[in-house]
């Protein structure tokens, strides 16, 4: 009864209203379609300011939106979004398992009691550096077919380059990037992995285009202890390093045997800057003799702001990751190189199930024949996916094969990982940012184990 009353009050007082404007209408028709414009558009100015300005910004309950946009940084309570920056402590949207100290979402199992999480995305590709902090990892593409290594890192400004592969004309392609980020004509480190060809020729150089050694003012050398070589560009690489030093071209010439011993000069660890640390690890074959020229390959960690940690093992093989595991207190690293170009006789579970590495860059041109026609053994092969897979899906590749054999095209290209401040990173490749179980060759020639 009182509802039947309330709508007949109601009623009444909006036929009394209708009234009322009828009646004003017909006295004074031009003030009455004068206040009905103002009441029109006074509505549609509201209408539009919500939609276009207020809609967005006001939660379920009316208060402010906590979403973050794309331009944030991601906090370990963000939602993962694709463009933003990645924390190693951070949510992470992916599949493999990591280090105990992170949190994971996944359905598959992890490697510790703990969970990890984190988004992972890709930046632009830009390897200059905004920070005196900062770090810049460059995985480089070598102008050629041939697989080999050549990474150059910015730490401030300081200028770092790990061999120099992969052929002798391969020093204009690695010169040509350098030149673009090293202002002052000098490297203050220089590290040579071991003898091979695909990792030294680049320092040599050819008679048209000269080499690292003759090209740039070098702080500090330093190299592998042991060799079994005897070619004719081992020797010439000796020579031209010993006449830079002899110049003074080269300020300090140590072996990783001497790094590690402290002796001569050398030094295990070396303070990069104020945020940057390079420690020579120790492994068996600085000082002991093998049939295996790869293992003798000097072996790096770099610690970022006391939080990341990179790890560089050159072509280290079983043995040597063994003795690397054995040597040295080992901890989760954000960035792997991928050992020896992703060779099935490196990249094994006892070297990675120390390092947990969220990241692994391999240098090499996938599917190519140089070293075998086995299609399962060609870098990156099937076993060292394999071993990865268990605790990373982010596996990035430089190059790629276009027929097998001579013919090349980049498959990430020239690869970034970026840190300015030692936690959130990028990575991004020149040619794109596509994760090698993505790429079109995997799906040809590879396949994703189960973890």
């Amino acid at each position: 009864m009182a509802n039947k009353k309330k709508s007949n009050s109601s009623n009444k007082y909006q036929k009394k209203a209708v009234k009322t404007a009828t009646k004003m209408a017909k006295k004074n028709p031009k003030a009455f379609f004068i206040i009905l414009l103002v009441l029109v558009l006074a509505v549609g100015i509201g209408l539009a300011v919500y939609f276009l300005f207020l809609k967005d910004k006001i939660g379920p309950q009316g208060g402010s939106s906590s979403e973050p946009t794309t331009s944030q940084t991601i906090s370990s309570s963000s939602e993962p979004l694709s463009s933003e920056t990645i924390s190693s402590s951070e949510e992470r949207s992916s599949s493999e398992p990591v280090s105990s100290s992170e949190e994971y979402s996944s359905s598959e199992p992890v490697s510790s009691s703990e969970e990890h999480s984190s988004s992972h995305a890709h930046a632009e590709y830009n390897p200059k550096l905004e920070t005196p902090s900062g770090m810049s990892i460059n995985f480089l593409e070598l102008g050629c077919y041939n697989t080999g290594d050549s990474t150059y890192i910015k730490a401030g400004d300081v200028d770092i380059l790990i061999d120099a592969g992969s052929i002798q004309s391969s020093a204009g392609t690695i010169k040509e990037f350098v030149n673009k980020y090293c202002e002052d004509g000098k490297l203050e480190y220089v590290i040579a992995t071991h003898a091979h060809k695909d990792h030294i020729a680049g320092f040599v150089g050819t008679s048209k285009i000269s080499g690292i050694f003759d090209s740039y003012k070098i702080g500090t050398l330093i190299d592998f202890a042991l060799t079994n070589s005897d070619t004719t560009l081992y020797n010439n690489h000796v020579t031209k390093r010993d006449a830079a030093l002899a110049r003074g071209d080269m300020e300090h010439h140590y072996t990783a045997a001497q790094c590690v011993a402290e002796t001569g000069g050398a030094k295990k660890e070396y303070t990069i800057n104020d945020y940057v640390k390079m420690t020579i690890l120790d492994q068996r074959f600085y000082h002991e003799t093998t049939s295996d020229e790869n293992d003798y390959s000097v072996c790096a960690l770099f610690t970022h702001n006391n939080q990341n940690h990179y790890l560089f093992t050159g072509d280290l093989e079983k043995d040597g990751e063994a003795s690397l595991v054995a040597l040295n207190e080992l901890p989760h690293v954000q960035l792997f190189k991928g050992g020896h170009h992703g060779s099935k006789t490196s990249n094994t579970d006892t070297l990675l199930s120390k390092i947990t590495p969220e990241n692994v860059c391999i240098c090499c041109c996938a599917g190519n024949d140089e070293y075998t026609k086995n299609v399962d053994n060609q870098f990156p092969t099937q076993t060292a996916i394999n071993n990865i897979a268990k605790y990373t899906s982010y596996i990035y590749v430089t190059t790629v094969t276009t027929d097998g054999h001579t013919g090349y095209t980049s498959m990430n290209g020239n690869i970034c990982f970026k840190s300015e401040n030692g936690k959130d990173y990028t990575i991004a490749g020149s040619n794109n940012s596509v994760i090698l179980k993505d790429t079109e060759w995997f799906k040809t020639n590879r396949t994703w184990p189960t973890v």
